[in-house]
């Protein structure tokens, strides 16, 4: 299931609009959780996942895709939330950074949403999962807040090298 064209039709209405303030919007657990749509490549639903010897805990293994490998990271996992059946909603979001396509596993894919850049506020101080947080996004049509994160950040020492190997098998 590729679901990109439906975000290159909402990207061919705001036209004008900045890339930089749009925001891919995915749930895990309660939460809100965004990636700047300039690392999305595509979203694929559910797939068959090759798991791989020796890898970090929160790589499940590899998926084709059309012909590619491309590694996938749980985000569940990564973040140490509680563990959750894939079912029909569960999707990867595959990325791009520093030219390493990724897949990231998340509960389900919400919208594309435009935030301003000054309605994002820093994020807040602490270790855990929050190091992954770029800051905390605002809009004007929800109370909720987005936690925004920085996907360059999803990494340990040296793992974008490992799976930028594991995607050129």
């Amino acid at each position: 299931m590729k679901t990109n064209a439906g975000m290159g039709n909402f990207l061919e209405q705001e036209g004008d609009q900045a890339i930089d303030d749009l925001y891919l919007i995915f749930h895990l657990d309660e939460e809100d959780y965004g990636i700047g749509i300039g690392n999305v490549t595509e979203i694929v639903g559910k797939q068959a996942i090759t798991k791989v010897p020796n890898l970090p805990v929160y790589v499940k293994g590899v998926i084709n895709l059309r012909g590619q490998v491309i590694p996938v990271i749980d985000v569940r996992t990564r973040f140490g939330l509680p563990f959750r059946e894939y079912d029909d909603r569960t999707c990867a979001i595959v990325i791009n950074v520093n030219n390493v396509q990724f897949g990231l596993l998340v509960d389900v894919v919400d919208e594309v949403i435009s935030i301003d850049s000054n309605k994002i506020s820093p994020p807040p101080a602490m270790s855990g999962p929050s190091r992954f947080i770029k800051g905390m996004g605002r809009t004007d049509n929800s109370s909720k807040v987005k936690i925004l994160l920085d996907v360059s950040l999803l990494f340990g020492d040296g793992d974008l090298e490992h799976l930028a190997a594991l995607g050129n098998v």
